[in-house]
């Protein structure tokens, strides 16, 4: 893009200091053009509409609605609008969830102007940009979920199996032709190795490990 066609971005952050610090930014280079400002993702996904950027910058936590969930709304709607998580955290869940949301890009608030500024080039012409934290919380999660079993052992995965199947105590007992209370010791020391405090909760994080198939 050039000076005379610049990309269109827009800022949303809850925080006026930072939305003000962006503008300026964004000011100084000549290939970039401000088009929209917003103060949480509902409002994000009304500015959107109206001001249809090419590229928007995104928080994440914000108040009224996420910058998460108005990613997803925004990349339904308007598939070609790149938006870059711009964030002062780098948890790998948050991340995750970012990109599965559709963000091109996850950046932290301390990039420079120049690395922010060839960040939004690179979205726009479809490239992805990951801050150093970023990567390494995705390599984290990657490898916990490939090698994290917890320590269950066969048969704990064979009760944890139905569980997801939703069978209760009793029908686990009568599947595998154990007592009542032998499948209720096996429930138990499932909830204990994951750390979890209920069925739900074990069945929540076995789907989203991959703990079963």
């Amino acid at each position: 893009m050039s000076a005379s066609n610049p990309i269109r971005v827009m800022i949303v952050d809850d925080h006026t200091m930072v939305r003000r610090g962006l503008a300026v930014i964004l000011k100084t280079v000549a290939d970039l053009e401000l088009v929209g400002e917003a103060s949480n993702g509902r409002e994000a996904v009304h500015v959107c509409e109206q001001a249809r950027p090419d590229v928007v910058l995104m928080d994440l936590v914000m108040p009224e609605m996420d910058g998460t969930t108005a990613t997803q709304i925004i990349r339904e709607r308007w598939p070609r609008v790149q938006i870059i998580a711009l964030t002062s955290f780098h948890e790998k869940e948050l991340v995750q969830k970012a990109l599965q949301a559709g963000a091109i890009s996850y950046l932290l608030k301390n990039v420079s102007v120049d690395e922010l500024a060839e960040a939004i080039r690179s979205a726009h012409a479809g490239r992805p940009t990951l801050a150093p934290e970023a990567t390494r919380a995705l390599v984290q999660a990657a490898s916990q979920s490939s090698t994290l079993d917890y320590g269950l052992t066969p048969r704990e995965h064979e009760v944890l199996l139905l569980m997801v199947e939703g069978l209760n105590n009793l029908e686990i007992a009568a599947r595998l032709t154990v007592s009542r209370a032998t499948a209720r010791a096996h429930v138990s020391n499932i909830l204990s190795k994951l750390g979890v405090s209920n069925r739900a909760e074990a069945i929540a994080l076995a789907l989203r490990r991959k703990l079963v198939t």
